[in-house]
């Protein structure tokens, strides 16, 4: 057998966690059909179908099953060989430009001028798996029941901040302290479940429209704040789009009304996570200061101007830890 290309394992865990083609290739930044070549070429290398696929599933073989445990050890010790002679470095990553990993990364290179952290860009579930193959050493992500369920060991989290959720509205509307979440169309920046694309945001958008018994309209993910900024600006219709705060402020200050949810004010919940493992001093230090910057700016207690109850999805893992906080 050919040496295994680490390549070719890596897309072969991503569809593992997924089970799903379209969201793995949209993870991976792939195209479907060029990760379906390459796992089957991984399969022609150890000798054995690792997937069953049919037109509406996709699950592991027993062969699978026992090549995903060593497929992980594998990355993790590649991942290691490359961090080795590099304890300094802090590496965290960050989702488009939401304030959350931002505020943190500021708080600690200000309190650790000295200190090198690598950034990076990637999505929760992507943060995850790098965290998991040591790409990573501290993730700022939402921590889903799915994620706890697929990896029940290997990492630590805890709930980091509850960001709200408010309604920005267009140039011309007029200035209110809250609006209803039905009265107008609501639009959301995030992929449909049918679009291939579709991830932990687009899963909590979701639950929202369940729970709520709301319709969306979902926009995609433009991704950069100017982006979503040209797509509200450029809309002549009189919907309200459903946004991240720290979003929502800086619409704010070009000039979009922002307004409060009346029927019940959501939250999404940012976690904090790491590996179970001693942590380089520069990690736990990083780790130290997220937590005291959640403490300062009462990231977990309630916004002051939310006028509705505090909504968060009913499996949300952070539900059952706000539980326990008696919270």
């Amino acid at each position: 057998m050919d040496d295994l290309d680490l390549r070719l394992v890596r897309y072969f865990v991503a569809v593992a966690d997924e089970l799903h083609f379209g969201r793995a290739a949209a993870r991976l930044y792939i195209s479907q059909p060029a990760l379906s070549k390459q796992v089957r070429k991984l399969e022609d290398q150890v000798g054995a179908p690792l997937f069953v696929r049919d037109s509406r599933h996709v699950r592991l073989t027993p062969r699978g099953e026992s090549f995903l445990g060593d497929a992980r050890r594998l990355l993790a010790i590649a991942q290691g060989m490359q961090r080795s002679g590099q304890p300094d470095v802090v590496r965290m990553a960050h989702i488009f430009e939401l304030g959350t990993s931002r505020a943190v990364a500021d708080a600690y290179l200000r309190a650790h001028p000295h200190a090198e952290l690598r950034e990076h860009a990637l999505d929760s579930a992507a943060q995850l798996d790098a965290l998991l193959q040591r790409r990573l050493d501290v993730a700022i992500l939402r921590v889903t029941s799915r994620m706890v369920a697929m990896h029940p060991v290997g990492w630590s989290h805890c709930l980091l901040r509850l960001e709200p959720l408010v309604l920005v509205g267009r140039p011309d509307d007029e200035r209110e302290g809250s609006a209803s979440l039905r009265a107008r169309p609501l639009d959301v920046f995030g992929d449909p479940p049918e679009s291939g694309s579709y991830n932990v945001h687009g899963d909590y958008l979701t639950a929202l429209e369940s729970d709520l018994d709301i319709s969306l309209r979902w926009l995609g993910t433009p991704g950069a704040f100017s982006h979503c900024l040209a797509r509200l600006t450029r809309d002549t219709d009189r919907s309200r789009c459903l946004e991240f705060l720290s979003y929502a402020e800086r619409y704010a200050a070009v000039g979009l009304p922002v307004y409060w949810p009346e029927e019940a004010q959501p939250y999404y919940p940012w976690s904090l996570a790491w590996r179970d493992e001693e942590p380089s001093q520069e990690t736990a230090d990083l780790i130290s200061t997220a937590r005291a910057l959640a403490a300062d700016n009462a990231w977990l207690e309630p916004a002051a101007a939310a006028r509705a109850p505090m909504w968060l999805p009913p499996d949300d893992p952070a539900t059952l830890e706000l539980r326990r906080m008696g919270a």
